[in-house]
């Protein structure tokens, strides 16, 4: 099982292969010539605020491994070293049942609420259980296919509210049921629009003579627990006829998830849109053929008699922005569809997360059995969706389901039972800066629940020594600003205290950091600043002289000490 010791192993085994490999030493390399610039080179670097850190005469690198700076004299006080943290905010426990005195209060996530600083490169983590609660509340709103070939279905489902109701109350003591149905938008070439038409599009046809006018979406029945008034609803209805073999469903599906008021959605239920039809649907862009080139707006747009008013104005929706509007209103969608088009919706469910699809018989007799399947289907598993993304942050998931083994890479537990707790550990990691003063947040979810963790993020990209930063401060000679341990000298200005002028370091200057006539400056190993030699590090041994001339690596070693 992945575990924070785990996790420190691997950093020291990291850390120690970069400075080990080949000698070189990451940190150094980068020539940081500032603490934040030293903590973006990796996140094992560190930075030394100490003032009188290193020695004069030699350009000691304050951008090393942590260790490293306390060998070399760096008081830990003055070590600036962010590591990434997670924080949990609220942790309020698992409930254990969904109805009852404590149906408003169910907690089927935890924790609710934390917050990640984070250090770029650098990971942390944080773990989240997952419960799906006895005797939850269901609210079910039934979306219907009314055009004319879904005349026999219209006549099964007579009775289906008592039946469903009865099916239902053996899984949840706290029921509602609702009820839409939908045809296409009124319009051409989707529908017949000639006047002898426009009140019974079925004028003329031998078969079936009479029908009601097309419509695009009709909310009929808002979510209640009297399932007598679902089969009265029911009995009312007539089908009607349309032009074209698709439909206008995804129109319907829309409205039935954004209109929360209308249609009566819970907050505190398990939310199921049963979507029956024996036809595919009209996807976006199809609203050009009639000339609606307005996309889909995402809203609400229910008139006063609860039907779909922007079915002529707008274009059918797309497929993301359906899942968008699902996963925000916590809906599960159930397509019960003819076998000759269980193919076709199975490949809609793989860009609709948490969408299920049954097949429904010709004249939906199995539509309760379908329905109950289903649920139980949907209930079994728990999936984990994430929205508010920030791009510069990488998540990595691992699922400990009911077998108790870690899952690396998997965000979804299956083949559970109702009551069963699931655990998921998350891996956190920003990979760059963003603008100073940006705080991000993202939301995890499973799909289908209220419940989620809400994750706050800030970023550990500012070194805290920056925050006492001194301008024209006396240590850099009053013309230079004085942060994290050096001097920043304003133009013209150079030296470890800004004491010195560019001028000063013309080439009849530079005679002074040569050895000799025809000698390179600082012998190669170092950089002459107010004509004197401050000489390299390195990582092969010490480099000194007022010339950087010697070292302690050129010499013959015997058992690997000098000679002399």
């Amino acid at each position: 099982m992945w575990s924070p010791g785990r996790a420190a192993l691997c950093w020291m085994l990291l850390e120690t292969f970069l400075r080990s490999a080949g000698g070189l030493n990451i940190c150094m390399s980068g020539s940081a010539t500032s603490c934040e610039e030293c903590l973006l080179i990796h996140p094992s670097c560190a930075w030394c605020a100490q003032e009188d850190f290193g020695k004069q005469r030699s350009l000691t690198s304050r951008c090393d491994f942590k260790e490293n700076l306390q060998k070399r004299g760096c008081e830990p006080r003055f070590i600036e070293y962010p590591r990434s943290t997670a924080s949990v905010l609220k942790n309020l426990p698992l409930s254990t049942k969904g109805s009852g005195p404590a149906q408003y209060d169910v907690i089927q996530i935890m924790p609710q609420k934390i917050s990640l600083s984070l250090r770029p490169g650098d990971q942390t983590w944080f773990s989240l259980q997952v419960r799906e609660v006895e005797d939850y509340p269901v609210d079910l709103y039934y979306l219907m296919d009314l055009s004319l070939s879904m005349k026999d279905d219209l006549d099964t489902m007579l009775n289906l509210g008592t039946k469903l109701a009865e099916e239902m109350g053996k899984l949840t003591s706290n029921f509602r049921l609702g009820f839409g149905s939908f045809v296409d938008k009124n319009m051409s070439p989707f529908s017949y629009t000639a006047a002898k038409y426009l009140e019974n599009p079925c004028n003329g046809y031998k078969l079936f003579p009479n029908c009601v006018a097309t419509f695009g979406f009709r909310h009929i029945l808002s979510l209640t627990d009297k399932v007598d008034r679902f089969n009265e609803e029911v009995q009312k209805q007539m089908v009607s006829r349309n032009r074209d073999a698709p439909e206008g469903g995804f129109d319907a599906i829309l409205q039935a998830a954004v209109c929360k008021e209308e249609i009566g959605w819970r907050k505190e239920a398990y939310h199921l849109l049963v979507f029956a039809t024996d036809d595919v649907p009209h996807l976006a862009l199809d609203g050009r053929l009639g000339g609606l080139v307005q996309p889909h707006d995402g809203r609400c747009h229910l008139n006063d008699q609860n039907e779909y008013s922007a079915s002529t104005k707008m274009d059918y929706p797309s497929l993301a922005l359906l899942g968008e509007k699902l996963a925000e209103n916590n809906i599960v969608l159930i397509f019960a569809v003819t076998k000759r088009l269980y193919v076709i919706y199975k490949n809609f469910t793989a860009l609709l997360p948490g969408t299920t699809v049954e097949i429904l018989d010709q004249d939906s007799k199995n539509v309760i059995q379908l329905i109950i399947t289903a649920y139980n289907n949907i209930r079994s598993k728990v999936e984990l969706t994430v929205s508010d993304h920030p791009e510069d942050i990488s998540l990595s998931f691992t699922a400990t389901c009911q077998d108790g083994k870690p899952l690396p890479g998997f965000r979804k537990c299956e083949d559970l039972k109702i009551g069963d707790t699931v655990s998921f550990h998350v891996s956190v990691e920003a990979r760059s800066c963003p603008p100073r003063g940006t705080d991000q947040t993202f939301t995890i979810k499973p799909v289908g629940f209220k419940d989620r963790l809400e994750v706050a993020v800030d970023y550990q990209c500012d070194c805290v020594c920056s925050q006492m930063a001194q301008i024209n401060s006396s240590i850099c000679s009053s013309i230079g600003t004085y942060n994290c341990g050096t001097c920043h000298c304003e133009p013209g200005y150079l030296g470890a205290h800004c004491e010195c002028q560019e001028g000063e370091a013309s080439s009849m200057y530079l005679s002074a950091c040569r050895e000799g006539e025809g000698k390179q400056i600082c012998s190669g190993r170092g950089e002459c600043s107010c004509n004197q030699c401050l000489c390299y590090e390195s990582e092969f041994g010490k480099i000194y002289g007022s010339f950087c001339e010697c070292d302690d690596f050129s010499c013959a070693r015997h058992k690997g000490i000098l000679c002399s």
